[in-house]
């Protein structure tokens, strides 16, 4: 059994190449990874799961280790699957929030997915940065078009600013009732191949960026699907209440 001396893997967007000073990652389920003491295997980093807390625990100590970040600088957002976004300026954990946006320099930002989509957002001229939340619900309640609003209000521009839609549930997997696809636009709601409509929700959240003002060449989507690859990323539809969490996490330095 491997332990904590395994190197973990990432996803990094590849739009932060050209932007210095701006620092993102996407964890992974890296299944050879197990914790310490623990029979988990992967890199769960949700506590409100079916895996105990110390397991978890160490799970984060392992994943800040590696990122050499400061525990004490990380914003969490405790997600509710709401549009509510806060700008933050300590670490911590933000309560029924979905959403965090800061322009202090040093303090990570962290959001936790298994289906729904991480959506990081950041104005490396500005050092503006936001990360958000959104699954169905926080798309169809606005949770980027109220996050934007709060980073322009810290100073940042959108029009120059980029974005990184992580990877989440795909529209072949994405089966919902009608009373779910009726708060999204048409184009993005697949009626004709399926018994059930399907949602894109890569598509309607670059759609959302675009109508608050961002270049679409500056919105970057990770092409995975997390219910289809098992191997790398965790899947509450798949798994159910046994699915683990990966992480999403942003900062920007001076």
């Amino acid at each position: 059994m491997e332990n904590s001396n395994t190197e973990l893997s990432f996803i990094r967007p590849s739009l932060l190449s050209k932007d210095t000073g701006i620092h993102a990652w996407f964890s992974l389920k890296n299944t050879a990874y197990h914790a310490d003491d623990s029979q988990i295997v992967g890199l769960n980093l949700g506590f409100n799961t079916g895996d105990n807390a110390k397991a978890v625990e160490l799970n984060r100590k392992k994943l800040l280790s590696d990122l050499h970040l400061d525990a004490n600088w990380i914003a969490y957002a405790d997600q509710v699957h709401s549009s509510r976004v806060q700008v933050v300026s300590a670490g911590g954990t933000y309560r029924a929030t979905d959403g965090l946006v800061t322009n202090l320099p040093g303090l990570t930002l962290a959001i936790q997915v298994a289906d729904c989509a991480a959506v990081l957002i950041w104005d490396a001229e500005q050092h503006v940065i936001g990360a958000f939340h959104a699954g169905w619900r926080g798309a169809a309640a606005g949770i980027l078009s109220q996050g934007i609003k709060l980073m322009r209000q810290q100073g940042a521009s959108i029009k120059d600013a980029k974005a990184f839609i992580s990877p989440c549930i795909s529209q072949s997997k994405f089966e919902v009732g009608p009373e779910v696809a009726e708060h999204f636009p048409e184009e993005f709601v697949e009626t004709q191949r399926y018994v059930k409509p399907h949602v894109d929700l890569k598509g309607v959240l670059s759609q959302q960026l675009t109508t608050q003002g961002m270049n679409r060449e500056h919105i970057e989507v990770s092409r995975a699907c997390t219910v289809s690859n098992k191997q790398d990323f965790y899947s509450f539809r798949r798994e159910g209440e046994q699915s683990g969490r990966m992480m999403t996490l942003i900062r920007a330095d001076r």
